[in-house]
C-alpha cells in the first residue's frame, strides 16, 4: 500500500516523492490573478505592480547581488507570469501565491487562481496557509536559541532529555536536526497511516507518534548517512519542552516568532486555522479521492509540520533563518551557532545539502513544506540577498514532482539562472 497521506511531511524536505495526479480540474489555467507588481506588469498586461528597487531588503546594492539575479523588467515579469501559469495548468494547481524580493532589482508579489474551488474565491497575498515542514526551521531555531544560552549542547545525546529512545544514549541532538539519526520515520508506518486516514481530524500526541517509530528497528547507526525522518523533530520538540519547561508552541512564540516580528505565524494546538485562508486539496486520503483538507488536524506533524503562516511573515523569515539575523539587525542565532547550522553535508539528493533543519539547493537556503492540501517553499539566496516564497493550496504531485518544486524551478530558471532550484524527485516510499 502506498503510504500517501503519511508521506505529506516526509516529502516536504529535500526529498520530493510521487503521490498521484489531481482528479479535479482547474477552473481555467490560472483563474483569477491578483498582484502587487507596477510599471513592469502594466507593460505586460498583467494586473498589479512590479516595482524596481523595493524596501523589502534595506541592504545597499552590490555588484555580486546584481549579477546573481536578473532585474525584474517588464519582459522578465511577463516570463515569470507565463511560467507560473504553465506549471499551474500542467499540474492542475488551483491557486498559487508568489513573492520574490531583491535589494535592487525589483520585487514581484502576485496571486493566481482560486483559493476555494467550490465558490471560485480567488487567491490573494494575505491568506494564511499551512506550511508543513517549514515548521522544522522554527523548531530547530528554537533549539539553537537554547544552544546559544548554553542550556543544551548539539552534541548531547537525546537520551539525556527524553526517555525510551532506542539508541538514545548515542544519537545526538545534532544528528536529529541534521536528519542523520537512523530512526524510522513514524509517518511511514502503516498503522499510523490507517489511524490518520480513518479520522484526519483526530489529535495525536508526540508520544503516540514516537510509538509508531519505535516499533521499527533503526535504519542505520547514528551519523552514518542522511535519511529524512519526522521522528527526529518530534524528539527535538520534546527536548525543547524539557529544557525550557514550557509547551513547544509557547517557547517558539516567545523565543523565535516575537523577536522576528512574525505576527501572522502560529503553532496551532489543534485544527484551528485563522481566516482568511485557502482551502487545501489533497488525494492523501483513505480512498485516494480528492478532499478538502483545510479543517484537518495537523497535530500529527507537531514539531515537524503543524505551523501556519502567510506570505509577509515568510518573506521576513527566509532571510532570518538563513542569516541568523533579525530584521532590525540584532542577532537571533550567534554567528558560531549559525555556522554550524549552515554546514550542509551532501544528502542523498544530488545538488542538495542538508544542515540543521535547513537545506542548500544550488545556493538557495531554506526549506519547503507539504502536508495534505498545502505546499510551500521559503528560500533565501545570500549571494543576491534575494528571497523567494511560494504558497499553494494542493500537495498533489505531478509526474513524481511536487508542484512547489516545479514552481520554484520554473521561477529561478528565469530570475536566477545561475542558481536554479532544481530539487530532483525521489522514489516514493511504499
Amino acid at each position: 500500500m502506498t503510504l500517501a497521506c503519511t508521506r505529506g511531511l516526509r516529502r516536504s524536505a529535500v526529498t520530493a516523492t510521487a503521490v498521484g495526479m489531481l482528479a479535479a480540474p482547474l477552473a481555467g489555467p490560472a483563474a483569477g490573478t491578483t498582484a502587487v507588481a507596477s510599471a513592469a506588469s502594466a507593460a505586460s498586461g498583467v494586473p498589479g505592480t512590479a516595482t524596481a528597487a523595493s524596501p523589502a531588503d534595506p541592504s545597499p546594492p552590490s555588484p555580486s547581488a546584481s549579477s546573481d539575479v536578473r532585474p525584474l523588467t517588464p519582459d522578465v515579469v511577463r516570463q515569470v507570469d507565463q511560467a507560473v501559469r504553465r506549471v499551474m495548468h500542467q499540474a492542475d494547481v488551483p491557486g498559487v501565491i508568489v513573492g520574490l524580493w531583491t535589494p535592487d532589482q525589483g520585487r514581484y508579489v502576485k496571486s493566481f487562481g482560486v483559493a476555494d474551488k467550490s465558490t471560485g474565491r480567488r487567491m490573494s497575498a494575505d491568506l494564511y496557509m499551512r506550511i508543513g515542514s517549514e515548521t522544522k526551521t522554527f523548531t530547530v531555531t528554537a533549539l539553537l536559541r537554547l544552544v546559544d544560552r548554553h542550556e543544551v549542547s548539539l552534541d548531547d545525546p537525546v537520551g539525556k532529555y527524553v526517555d525510551g529512545v532506542p539508541g538514545g544514549d548515542k544519537i545526538t541532538l545534532r544528528e536529529l536536526a541534521g536528519m542523520r539519526s537512523g530512526l524510522f520515520n513514524y509517518s511511514d508506518d502503516e498503522g499510523f497511516f490507517k489511524a490518520l486516514t480513518s479520522d484526519p481530524r483526530r489529535s495525536f500526541t508526540p508520544r503516540q507518534l514516537l510509538a509508531y517509530a519505535f516499533g521499527h528497528p533503526a535504519l542505520f547507526p547514528p551519523g552514518q548517512k542522511f535519511d529524512y525522518s519526522n521522528t527526529n523533530l518530534i524528539l527535538l520538540g520534546l527536548v525543547i519542552e524539557k529544557v525550557s519547561g514550557r509547551p513547544l508552541a509557547d517557547y517558539i512564540r516567545t523565543a523565535v516568532l516575537e523577536p522576528a516580528g512574525l505576527d501572522h505565524t502560529f503553532f496551532p494546538s489543534g485544527a484551528e486555522f485563522p481566516r482568511p485562508h485557502a482551502r487545501g486539496y489533497t488525494i492523501q486520503t483513505a480512498t485516494g479521492q480528492v478532499q478538502d483538507a483545510a479543517d484537518w488536524n495537523p497535530s500529527w506533524g507537531w514539531a515537524a509540520g503543524a505551523m501556519i503562516s502567510d506570505l509577509d511573515d515568510l518573506r521576513v523569515w527566509a532571510r532570518t533563518v538563513a542569516t541568523g539575523m533579525l530584521p532590525d539587525g540584532r542577532i537571533l542565532i550567534s554567528p558560531a551557532t549559525q555556522k554550524q547550522r549552515l554546514t550542509t553535508p551532501p544528502s542523498a539528493i544530488p545538488g542538495a545539502g542538508y544542515g540543521l533543519g535547513i537545506f542548500d539547493v544550488h545556493g538557495w537556503l531554506g526549506h519547503n513544506g507539504s502536508l495534505p492540501g498545502y505546499e510551500s517553499l521559503t528560500v533565501y539566496l545570500p549571494s543576491a540577498r534575494t528571497t523567494l516564497v511560494v504558497l499553494l493550496n494542493t500537495d498533489i504531485d505531478h509526474k513524481g514532482s511536487e508542484p512547489s518544486t516545479l514552481l520554484g524551478e520554473a521561477i529561478t530558471k528565469i530570475v536566477t539562472p545561475g542558481h536554479v532550484f532544481d530539487l530532483p524527485a525521489q522514489p516514493a516510499a511504499r
